[in-house]
């Protein structure tokens, strides 16, 4: 059967119930009612196309407004997977699936893992890096055989079950049914933080059904890399640049291993925006630029982290005057380091001083010790300038625990690695009133959050929001630039940032958020974050 499009506006001059006030986002329906308003096909005027055996339509099509976010301010900080999350991730519910005949199949080797040192690290749909699942699986046959109709029919049950991996295989198999598409590849840790891999997954993955469903050129092939870190960070690099399908790259961090591959990507002509490569000019028309790994002046990290530490320190000083801080670092991570110069350097201008400054990485660190050390210093105040991974968000709940028990509680603040469930549903009423800075964070009021809460059924992290940001920033301009050469050239100049889908406020003024009792946080936690501004 054809299928059709209805956007809940009737179209053939006659009056229905179930009509909705201002229509509703395009969604493709393969029965006679549309699946989102009920409107009959007939509602809608000359809409109807038939399904070819050489491209596909894709699923619903809920067209994202402005984003009230900084594009890539963390675009490469959020795929490295700095948090965990728990925004819901469930489509619109499943569809019949037409009668699709499998197209000729492409050449043998045309997979990026098919050339790869390490096949077992890549995807396209031929293999599942993350949740393993029967349909996954079965799909994942059909597309590693090239049957595009089949994997079609299997990867559309999983992408509408939480799944943002399935989504981007199940956008792949129609881009590959499609033919020719523009490929990217997106590194994200999913042996080591698989929670905030598939935040990231989400945001690339709405970007890239969105961009697939209204263009008319090439479609989006995203490539799914699994960063395990270590010397195999270099090699995945090494997999990529021989891949010449792929035309950009999303990701890496800033440990010295991700710097390895930065820079063998820079030698080879692919643009890759990360942390170490990406910065925002200001002025009339800002844009964004792709910087070698030695300009330092304008890293994006370095301003963002500076911006954060400006923010939180203004907030302590508002909350306690002249505050004498406590800092709480992890030495074995980039991030956690630069955090700690820069709240170091940010208090002096608010009258504050630092009083302590414990790296937990040190053998013997006590919470309680540590805690009591600080208080009998004079401190009023303990931030929090730890990294994601599980030590150290443990040993950030010992501390909120231990400052908890205890008589004038620190006043507690953090950065955004700590915005994670984990924090809420272990941290209970030690982590009442605990503030952390993050780039963005839930607006009932943001077009973002707004489609969250219709299609996705739950709450956005800024790590989606971000990654979708940076796939449409990288996707755009391939799409004016369909070759590695132009494309790193582009980016190298400067690519336009226009319309208001920007905020440059997160430069000057981090938003910030608080722990609170509530009803909106994660699974088995009675409290959740709320914006304090």
């Amino acid at each position: 059967m054809s299928s059709w499009i209805c956007d809940g506006v009737p179209k053939n001059g006659q009056n229905y119930a179930q009509a909705k006030a201002g229509g509703h986002p395009q969604h493709e329906n393969y029965g006679p009612d549309c699946e989102v308003c009920g409107l009959p096909q007939e509602a809608m005027e000359i809409k109807t196309r038939q399904v070819a055996t050489t491209k596909i339509a894709g699923s619903s099509n809920t067209k994202r407004s402005t984003l009230p976010v900084l594009p890539l301010v963390l675009g490469g900080l959020l795929l490295v997977g700095l948090a965990a999350g728990w925004a819901g991730y469930t489509l619109f519910k499943p569809k019949s699936d037409p009668q699709i005949a499998t197209t000729t199949p492409a050449g043998k080797g045309d997979f990026v893992s098919s050339n790869a040192r390490n096949p077992d690290l890549f995807s396209q749909g031929e293999k599942i890096l993350l949740r393993v699942t029967p349909d996954k699986q079965t799909a994942a046959s059909s597309f590693a055989s090239k049957d595009w109709g089949s994997a079609i029919a299997n990867f559309r049950t999983s992408a509408q079950a939480n799944d943002p991996e399935a989504k981007i295989y199940f956008n792949n198999s129609q881009a590959r049914q499609m033919g020719n598409p523009l490929t990217i590849a997106v590194v994200v840790p999913i042996t080591t933080d698989p929670n905030g891999s598939q935040e990231v997954l989400r945001g690339v993955a709405r970007y890239q059904e969105e961009f697939n469903q209204r263009q008319t050129g090439r479609p989006l092939e995203v490539v799914i890399v699994n960063d395990v870190g270590q010397l195999k960070t270099a090699e995945i690099a090494e997999d990529i640049l021989q891949a010449p399908t792929v035309l950009g790259v999303l990701g890496h961090g800033i440990d010295p291993f991700s710097q390895q591959a930065i820079s063998r990507y820079q030698d080879g002509g692919l643009a890759v925006l990360s942390p170490l490569t990406t910065s925002i000019s200001e002025g009339s028309q800002p844009t964004l630029k792709t910087i070698g790994l030695d300009d330092k002046n304008n890293e994006l990290l370095g301003n963002y982290l500076k911006s954060v530490s400006t923010t939180l320190a203004q907030y302590a000083s508002q909350q306690k005057p002249n505050p004498v801080a406590a800092i709480f670092y992890n030495s074995d991570s980039p991030y956690s380091q630069q955090l700690k110069e820069q709240l170091s350097k940010a208090l002096p201008k608010v009258k504050g001083q630092v009083v302590q400054s414990v790296d937990t990485t040190k053998a013997g660190f006590d919470a309680e010790k540590a805690i009591k050390m600080a208080k009998s210093q004079g401190a009023n105040v303990m931030f929090l300038a730890l990294s994601k991974d599980s030590t150290r968000v443990d040993q950030a709940l010992a501390l909120a625990r231990a400052n908890s028990q205890g008589s004038s509680p620190l006043l507690l603040l953090g950065g955004n690695e700590l915005y994670n469930p984990d924090i809420l549903i272990k941290g209970g009423d030690s982590v009442s009133g605990l503030v952390l800075a993050v780039p963005w964070s839930f607006q009932p009021t943001d077009p973002f959050a707004q489609d969250a809460i219709k299609s996705w059924k739950g709450r956005v992290s800024w790590r989606t929001a971000t990654a979708y940001d940076a796939t449409k920033m990288l996707t755009q301009t391939l799409e004016k630039n369909p070759d590695r050469q132009d494309t790193n050239q582009a980016f190298q100049q400067g690519v336009p940032l226009s319309g208001n889908a920007t905020n440059f406020n997160v430069f000057t003024d981090v938003p910030l958020v608080k722990a609170i009792p509530g009803t909106s946080g994660p699974a088995g936690s009675k409290y959740q974050f709320e914006p304090l501004r």
